[in-house]
């Protein structure tokens, strides 16, 4: 998309640069593809899946890729570079307690939802086929009410109910457990993520010292280069020696997770603070292109692969093609789709429905994951993320005790909406 020529200051970065100009230029407004990036990576999680949770066969990509990730992980550090993008944007414009309420309202309702649709709808279902009765259901240490209190605040702290899928699922007879929603393990390092945006952008880092995130981030990109110099076999998180830190409301936290997920969302956040430098070139594009496959398919994906992932992804949201760009922009069914998509798997496995064969099994998961995706969409999180303008009750405010957000002059809105 190119930049109008009235802004002389666009018109400067796109003769200086080339191409199309600056990723300043080129990404202004909500005429982007990033919607529609996110709703793909959404379903590529719940496509690669479909391998592992249906018929007990590996991570979809996995051998493809040397074993250094695969294609659900890999969409997941997409979200993570998008996250980075798209949050750090919204944390430099919003006041920090704004900013909270507003990452609490796109994360904890559709999850809290989920959990409970988990726990006692489908749960109760899978016990009626393994069992033949709910005689007992709602007892025990990790009963369903115990599922919902122990994972409601992002961190996974009980995966299992009871011991149901442990034996009737080809992931329960592998790792010998119950888990209904192996999928909300990222949410944990997404949420320390916006924490730390909130924290660098009340500070004044964003504005004041902006060069410290990229050091930051070089920082990371070392300690990651060095993970993978000792490794004999270069390959990505996690790893046993690295160990985690378990803690309250959270759970466990992987140091090396923390530390890989961590660096992909400050490629994210890099790319946006310091997007007046940043080029968007096709021969650019192609090029990264051309440097992530060849990393997955020969090596080095953690070393030149993931930042070469990170510009591709934000060359091809200002590339992609204009009648795409809407999708997601009014309607954003990614992370319903992403929070869903384990769960709905995980039930269909313990019915057979891998008698479909992997075609089948993936069509028919994401059929029911997208029915899922856009109820909670429209019952859950649309509904909440119109409290985002909600204040509290002020002696000398709004005579009705609530002020919307754009009454207030001093707020300057985030354009996009965060990922889920």
């Amino acid at each position: 998309m190119s930049a109008p020529t009235s802004n002389p200051t666009r018109h400067r970065s796109r003769h200086r640069f080339g191409g199309h100009g600056t990723l300043e230029a080129c990404y202004a407004g909500r005429d982007n593809g990033i919607g529609c990036i996110r709703l793909t990576l959404a379903v590529a999680v719940v496509v690669a899946h479909a391998t592992s949770l249906g018929f007990g066969w590996e991570d979809l990509g996995h051998s493809q890729f040397r074993r250094q990730t695969n294609v659900g992980t890999l969409a997941v550090f997409g979200f993570f570079v998008l996250s980075g993008l798209l949050i750090t944007r919204s944390a430099a414009r919003t006041p920090i307690g704004r900013f909270a309420w507003h990452r609490a309202l796109r994360i904890l309702p559709g999850l809290w939802v989920c959990l409970l649709v988990t726990a006692f709808v489908v749960a109760p279902v899978v016990a009626l086929h393994e069992r033949g009765t709910l005689a007992g259901f709602l007892d025990g240490p990790r009963g369903p009410v115990q599922y919902v209190s122990n994972n409601w605040f992002v961190g996974v702290r009980q995966y299992g109910i009871h011991d149901l899928l442990a034996a009737s699922t080809p992931w329960g007879r592998e790792t010998s457990s119950s888990v209904f929603n192996g999928a909300l393990w990222s949410l944990i390092y997404e949420s320390a993520c916006y924490a730390v945006a909130g924290l660098v952008a009340v500070t004044g880092v964003l504005r004041r010292v902006p060069w410290l995130l990229p050091v930051a981030a070089a920082v990371l990109y070392l300690r990651i280069v060095a993970d993978q110099v000792q490794s004999r076999l270069p390959v990505g998180p996690p790893a046993r020696h690295y160990g985690s830190t378990t803690l309250p409301l959270f759970g466990a936290v992987s140091h090396q997770w923390l530390m890989y997920l961590g660096f992909a969302f400050l490629l994210g956040a890099v790319l946006e603070v310091h997007r007046t430098r940043v080029p968007i070139h096709d021969g650019l594009g192609v090029a990264g292109v051309t440097v992530l496959i060849g990393s997955l398919l020969l090596g080095g994906f953690f070393v030149v692969g993931l930042p070469a992932l990170a510009y591709v992804l934000v060359w091809a949201a200002v590339r992609i093609p204009r009648r795409l760009r809407r999708v997601g922009q009014d309607n954003d069914y990614s992370y319903g789709v992403y929070i869903y998509g384990f769960v709905v798997q995980q039930a269909l496995a313990t019915f057979g429905a891998a008698r479909l064969g992997y075609a089948g099994f993936t069509a028919l998961s994401l059929l029911l994951t997208a029915g899922l995706a856009v109820a909670s969409w429209h019952l859950v999180e649309r509904r909440t993320l119109a409290l985002k303008g909600w204040r509290p009750r002020r002696r000398s405010g709004h005579p009705d005790g609530l002020q919307r957000e754009s009454d207030s002059p001093s707020v300057r809105h985030p354009v996009y909406r965060s990922p889920g």
